[in-house]
């Protein structure tokens, strides 16, 4: 199925792409095998797309000038999305430049890749405001350099990960719909890496053990040092199972997440809770754009 049957057309004119969609991941599992000699660490992940978006607009420049506009919240001036932008700008050596608009929706400090999809949403779309016309293959070791997760986002398939997430496996799975839950609290994913109780030596998995049960398979190695710095995500676990589900934690947290089996009616949580049932994505919304092609 393409993916103009399943989402909007960002609206394109010669100066203009709005309506680019950015969306949010789960990790359905998360393993970590190893520590390497230069600090990071060597991981197992599944992936999965949610409908969960950031969404951008963006207007070209005929000037280098790169200038975001934040639309609903204030983010750091020099987030992913400037830095995917001037990685672009400086790569493809082009004499352009572009206004790009965020509307932020994805939770920040959540484990649900908000930063990195904006930055591999960005990439694809300069990629195509500018005409440069560079195939993902091209646009992947710049994805890299802005975050282990980014090169996900640009491949715009569920994948299997592996490496510290860069080396990928496309992979179909079967269609779920996902309660997830973000606290208030967000968490430091660097602290986490570098707890000592973190456990580092989960036995390396492969395709066939988690194929007939990937909603089912495995667990998030990262997340008993998450609840013990984020107390927060334990009540919010708690809340989950109450309603007779299973919580998982998603990469780095502080969301948690649990496969529906059927709807359900879900109580009074929190207020500064954010609380959303998801989708999974066979594709990226923007998969018209990958190309994977010299």
């Amino acid at each position: 199925m393409s993916a103009k049957a399943l989402f909007p057309k960002p609206v394109e004119t010669l100066q203009a792409l709005q309506h680019v969609l950015a969306p949010a991941k789960l990790n359905l599992f998360l393993h970590i095998t190893a520590q390497r000699a230069d600090g990071y660490h060597e991981l197992q992940s599944l992936f999965t797309l949610i409908d969960w978006f950031d969404v951008l607009d963006f207007e070209l420049s005929l000037t280098p000038e790169i200038k975001r506009i934040d639309r609903n919240c204030v983010l750091p001036a020099d987030d992913l999305i400037v830095k995917a932008a001037r990685l672009l700008q400086q790569a493809s050596q082009t004499s352009f430049g572009a206004t790009i608009a965020i509307e932020k929706n994805i939770p920040a400090q959540a484990g649900m890749g908000g930063g990195s999809s904006d930055a591999a949403s960005t990439l694809l779309a300069l990629n195509q405001l500018w005409g440069l016309k560079w195939p993902v293959k091209q646009l992947l070791p710049l994805g890299l350099q802005l975050g282990a997760d980014v090169p996900f986002f640009l491949l715009g398939r569920n994948a299997f990960a592996q490496g510290i997430g860069e080396q990928l496996t496309p992979m179909t799975l079967p269609k779920a719909q996902f309660l997830v839950v973000k606290p208030l609290a967000g968490l430091d994913t660097g602290l986490i890496f570098s707890d000592p109780l973190l456990q580092r030596d989960t036995k390396t998995a492969t395709i066939l053990d988690f194929a007939e049960a990937v909603y089912d398979f495995g667990r998030n190695d990262l997340q008993p040092v998450a609840q013990k710095l984020c107390p927060e995500m334990n009540r919010a676990m708690d809340w989950i199972k109450s309603l007779g589900l299973s919580p998982k934690m998603t990469g780095s947290g502080s969301a948690v997440f649990a496969k529906l089996c059927q709807p359900l009616d879900l109580p009074q949580a929190p207020e500064d809770w954010q609380i959303k049932v998801c989708s999974s994505l066979e594709i990226h919304p923007l998969n018209a754009w990958i190309s994977l092609d010299d």
